[in-house]
């Protein structure tokens, strides 16, 4: 509410008046229709539009009527985010990577103007996703472990019959989704290996695995080596263990195996920071005798010993693309599907590139 004057019988009274979105139109200097569309989040709206109109809203003081906007638009402005786990799975356990990416994801709905409704869901009797029937939620993201298929298959019907999902970590090619640039940052690890003097690298992965990202990391390794003329080397990890004893297991296998190797990619980062422990166990020296990389970009990898050399994808875009997307799902203006980029963060557990000349 603002107030105005007016004079009564020689005395100044003061008179309130409701703002609307046509007076923030008018301070923002856009349409009335590009108001409601950028208070609402819609992702057709450019970020500097919708700051704008922010500000202009934040100085007039105007506040969206929830109760209205709801009845108007049929929208509830809340986005459901589940969270697949293993259909038993210890909680402390649970897979950081994906505990990043939901703040991420909170995040980027709460500056679209949106509220985020977070289940975490395994057992098959646990799983829920008629958020949109049930009018909790206009939407669904959708993250977790690829290796719980039946809450996939779930959620893969939900999606046929209807509902607006956007995935990340599917291993269900057809639902809509959002990844890692996998094959590029895989690329990215191998250069840098290569670069910094390391030529009998293996990789940790599996072409076979429930998680498709794994299978786009070894590709993009391989791809990489044999640019090089360097044969590339598989040590497929074993299924059913966590993933650090994978890592552990799979370098046992690979030093037991007898042939020589002076660096590691590991699929991701869990793997690796098995591999870590075990190596200094045998007393091999990381760097200097062995590099290591892996994949994620967890915050643990900063306090292994040595810290992790790992490729990190970009949380913050990760975040944006899977609410945008959803949004766009919504609005039927999806457009193309987004691989979020990564980045090299080198630590001390792989050599500083060389320098020639």
């Amino acid at each position: 509410m603002a107030e105005d004057t007016t004079q009564d019988h020689g005395q100044t009274a003061p008179r309130r008046y409701r703002v609307t979105s046509f007076d923030v139109a008018a301070e923002a200097g856009v349409s009335q229709s590009t108001v409601s569309r950028a208070l609402a989040g819609d992702p057709v709206v450019s970020e500097a539009t919708r700051a704008r109109v922010a500000a202009a809203a934040a100085k007039l003081k105007y506040h969206v009527d929830e109760n209205a906007a709801r009845l108007r638009t049929g929208k509830t402005g809340t986005l459901a985010v589940v969270v697949v786990v293993r259909p038993v799975q210890d909680m402390k356990d649970f897979n950081p990577f994906h505990f990043s990416l939901l703040g991420s994801v909170c995040a980027a709905a709460s500056a679209r103007g949106h509220d985020t409704l977070v289940s975490f869901q395994g057992a098959p009797d646990e799983l829920r996703g008629l958020y949109q029937e049930q009018r909790k939620a206009d939407g669904m993201i959708v993250i977790g472990t690829s290796e719980n298929p039946a809450a996939w298959d779930y959620f893969h019907e939900i999606a046929k019959g209807g509902a607006d999902i956007v995935c990340w970590g599917s291993p269900i090619e057809d639902l809509d989704w959002i990844r890692s640039d996998n094959r590029g940052g895989a690329r990215l690890a191998t250069s840098h290996l290569i670069e910094s003097g390391y030529r009998n690298i293996v990789c940790i992965a599996s072409e076979t695995s429930a998680q498709r990202q794994f299978k786009e990391r070894w590709q993009g390794y391989a791809e990489r080596m044999a640019e090089e003329g360097l044969p590339p080397r598989l040590i497929t990890f074993e299924e059913g263990y966590s993933r650090d004893e994978q890592g552990r297991r799979a370098a046992l296998a690979l030093l037991e195996a007898g042939e020589p190797f002076d660096a590691i990619f590991c699929c991701c980062d869990e793997m690796a920071l098995g591999v870590l422990p075990t190596l200094r166990e045998h007393g091999i020296a990381v760097p200097d005798q062995v590099g290591v990389v892996g994949f994620d970009g967890i915050r643990a990898g900063a306090l292994a010993s040595p810290a992790l050399t790992t490729i990190e994808p970009d949380f913050h875009a990760a975040g944006a693309a899977l609410v945008d997307r959803l949004l766009g799902v919504i609005a039927g203006k999806a457009g193309e599907k987004q691989r979020v980029p990564v980045r090299l963060l080198r630590r001390g557990s792989s050599k500083k590139v060389l320098v020639e000349g």
